[in-house]
């Protein structure tokens, strides 16, 4: 990086402080900057502060939103007696692409990870059983990933709301669609099993 001048340099580095950008798409991503036109540039710099200045966090479910509440929790045909537990706004998106769910959401912006310092308070769970408690939900259904972290978040969101009527539900896990049997890894065989339903 030594042989580029220092706005370069400088570039390189504030692109590599991204998540999964590492030194050499950095100065790829910056020799596309010097390749694109001044237009585009400004274009990509209003829309990285427009995000700054205008996306807040949803005072209901912690989505991003760009009023108080979110486009999910304003809508009034949304079903208000699920509440679909999700750990990122990445995977909220996955969910409604999907088209199958029609409930609203609780985004808690990670996992439990005591290595990491992300114990239950900054998990908003807290705020989750409030909701349970103060909206009348019937069910909660956990959509963390299937790693340690999720299975523990999981866990402990069923040990929280164990006193209230409310199911827990949590998503099904095991082979993929159109994926072949032959080919799926122990793990995910075994979830398949213990997950198996009527035909």
């Amino acid at each position: 990086m030594s042989g580029y001048p220092l706005p370069i340099r400088a570039l390189i580095g504030e692109l590599s402080r991204f998540p999964g950008i590492g030194e050499k798409t950095a100065a790829r991503l910056a020799a596309h900057v010097l390749q694109s036109s001044t237009a585009d540039m400004v274009r990509l710099a209003e829309s990285i502060l427009e995000v700054k200045e205008k996306i807040k966090i949803c005072s209901t479910c912690f989505n991003l939103a760009e009023r108080d509440q979110c486009d999910v929790c304003l809508d009034p045909s949304r079903d208000r007696s699920v509440i679909c537990v999700v750990e990122d706004t990445e995977t909220l998106v996955a969910v409604e692409e999907s088209g199958g769910f029609a409930g609203t959401y609780h985004v808690l912006h990670g996992v439990l990870s005591p290595a990491d310092g992300i114990g239950p308070e900054q998990l908003r769970l807290g705020d989750l059983a409030r909701r349970v408690a103060a909206e009348g939900v019937g069910e909660v259904f956990v959509a963390t990933s299937p790693s340690v972290q999720g299975e523990t978040t999981a866990l402990l969101i069923k040990r929280i709301l164990e006193d209230t009527p409310v199911l827990v539900t949590r998503i099904a896990l095991g082979v993929p669609l159109g994926g072949s049997l032959k080919y799926v890894d122990k793990m995910t065989m075994a979830k398949a099993i213990e997950f198996r339903r009527g035909v």
